[in-house]
């Protein structure tokens, strides 16, 4: 795939932010791994608690899918678990950066 479609999902991925929070998913490290080869997308996404309510969730993986889907390509996300140092700098930040009313 060429380098500047690759930088174009980069780039788009990193303007998706959280509901809830002034911060994009990569600012808040929940994007672990993103993989682009021929047309398809494959993005990680880290939650800081797998039993995050399912409309945060769903709202999260469809801001990517969207983002990515966009530029016409394929989109595959997997989900996993922060660590314990990883989900206290995600707490942080959000404490920090917290806006109301997604919910």
């Amino acid at each position: 795939m060429a380098k500047n479609i690759t930088e174009e999902v980069y780039q788009a991925v990193a303007q998706v932010k959280h509901p809830e929070i002034d911060c994009s998913l990569n600012e808040l490290g929940m994007i672990k791994d993103m993989t682009v080869k021929d047309k398809k997308v494959a993005v990680t996404l880290a939650l800081p608690m797998l039993g995050i309510p399912v409309a945060i969730r769903d709202y999260l993986m469809n801001s990517l899918r969207g983002a990515v889907t966009q530029l016409g390509l394929e989109f595959e996300v997997k989900l996993t678990g922060m660590n314990q140092e990883e989900r206290q700098i995600f707490f942080a930040m959000a404490q920090e950066r917290w806006k109301a009313g997604f919910l």
